[in-house]
C-alpha cells in the first residue's frame, strides 16, 4: 500500500502534469477564468484520463505487445482517447447542458490534451502494472484538478489586484503560473 501512496502523491504533487511537466497549458490558461468551469473541465479531463488508462493498459499488453504492434501505441491511444471524449461529451450534453455549453471548444480539446496521452504513455514507459497505472492516473488527474482549481483562485485575485499595464492579460497569468510551478517544485523532496 505504501508504494501506491508514493505513486499517487508523486504524480499529483512532485511530478504535476501541468505545473512541473508543463503539459495541458491550453485548458490551464483558457478554462480557469471561472472556478466552476475550471472544476468542470478538471473533472471531465480527470474522468477521461482514468478511463483512458483503464482502456489502454490492457490494450497495449494484451493486443499490441503480443502482436508486435507496439509502434502503433500512440495512434491507438489517441483513437481510444478520442472515443472516450465523445462519450463524455454526449453525457455532459444530456446531463449538464449549462456546463457543456460553457466549456465550448475546450471540451473537444480534451481529445488533443497532451496530458491524457502522456499519462497513458507514462504508464507503459514506467512499466507500471494495471493497479499502479490506475493509481498513477488518479494521482495525475488529481494534480490536474488541483492545478486548475488553484489557478482559478489566483485568477479571481488577479481580477481585483492592481496589475501594471504591461502585465495585464496573459502575461500576468504566465507569471502567476511560473510562481505556482516554483511552489510545486518544493514538493520534490517529499518522497524518497
Amino acid at each position: 500500500m505504501n508504494e501506491y501512496l508514493k505513486i499517487f502523491l508523486s504524480s499529483m504533487l512532485i511530478d504535476n502534469v501541468v505545473l512541473i511537466q508543463f503539459l495541458a497549458l491550453c485548458p490551464f490558461i483558457g478554462m480557469t477564468s471561472d472556478t466552476g468551469k475550471a472544476i468542470g473541465m478538471g473533472i471531465a479531463t480527470s474522468f477521461v484520463m482514468v478511463l483512458a488508462t483503464i482502456a489502454t493498459w490492457p490494450l497495449y499488453y494484451y493486443v499490441l505487445a503480443p502482436l508486435g504492434l507496439t509502434f502503433l501505441q500512440t495512434l491507438v491511444f489517441i483513437l481510444v482517447i478520442a472515443s472516450l471524449v465523445q462519450l463524455v461529451e454526449f453525457y455532459l450534453k444530456k446531463s449538464a447542458p449549462a456546463l457543456y455549453s460553457s466549456m465550448g471548444v475546450y471540451l473537444a480539446l480534451i481529445t488533443t490534451n497532451c496530458a491524457i496521452l502522456a499519462v497513458t504513455l507514462n504508464c507503459i514507459s514506467k512499466e507500471y502494472n494495471f493497479v499502479e497505472s490506475i493509481v498513477y492516473a488518479l494521482g495525475t488527474a488529481g494534480g490536474f484538478l488541483l492545478a486548475m482549481t488553484l489557478m482559478s483562485g489566483i485568477r479571481q485575485r488577479i481580477k481585483i489586484a492592481p496589475v501594471p499595464n504591461f502585465l495585464k492579460g496573459t502575461p500576468v497569468l504566465f507569471v502567476a503560473a511560473g510562481l505556482l510551478s516554483m511552489a510545486f517544485g518544493g514538493f520534490a523532496g517529499l518522497i524518497k
